[in-house]
């Protein structure tokens, strides 16, 4: 008993000082970010493709106003150390169109990595999707857009989709053709 007890206290010991030992030589991570800004979901695409040519992989996005007043759409990459991948930037008012061009992406081999709500230059609300064609992840999910101006609803068809084995992925508030809804993306892996 002493000796099995002596013995684990030694274990813990040595693990803890290899543990310290090698955090003791290694650096803090780094992070490179590159910042996107522009009223275009086209100028977004080739953007957002060019970054990723220079090694920079998407974070995040968000639409709104920015400083100057102008409506932008923001995606923040940073750097990630994997080639190869790519982008789509969908954006469209009509939730049923974006579900049908984000089905065709995933056949593709894309994957959907983040949305917003944002107004375009010609005055619509839009929703934009970013798609990301990334050869580490599985393809072809399934993907399902609910769009709806009552929570009571959202939560029906979340339940309905959700025993259908999708599950939520994003989720955003804003007006669309159909007013100011709800939007929820749901994927189910294949």
């Amino acid at each position: 008993m002493l000796y099995t007890e002596t013995r684990n206290r030694l274990l813990v010991a040595f693990f803890a000082a290899v543990a310290m030992g090698v955090g003791a030589g290694a650096a803090e991570p780094t992070y490179d970010y590159r910042v996107l800004a522009t009223s275009r979901t086209s100028t977004m695409e080739k953007e957002l493709n060019e970054a990723a040519a220079d090694g920079f992989r998407f974070s995040r996005v968000m639409g709104g106003r920015a400083t100057n007043g102008g409506q932008v759409l923001i995606a923040m990459v940073r750097e990630a150390g994997v080639a190869g991948r790519k982008y789509r930037l969908l954006a469209t008012s009509r939730t049923s169109t974006m579900e049908r061009e984000m089905q065709a992406l995933s056949d593709a081999g894309y994957g959907y990595v983040d949305h917003t709500v944002f107004e375009s230059v010609g005055g619509g609300k839009e929703v934009a999707v970013i798609m990301e064609l990334d050869a580490s992840r599985p393809a072809g999910a399934l993907y399902r857009l609910l769009a709806t101006t009552r929570a009571g609803t959202m939560e029906k068809e979340l339940r309905e989709a959700g025993a259908q084995g999708f599950a939520l992925v994003g989720s955003a508030a804003g007006k669309t053709v159909g007013g100011s809804e709800v939007i929820a993306i749901l994927r189910k892996e294949r």
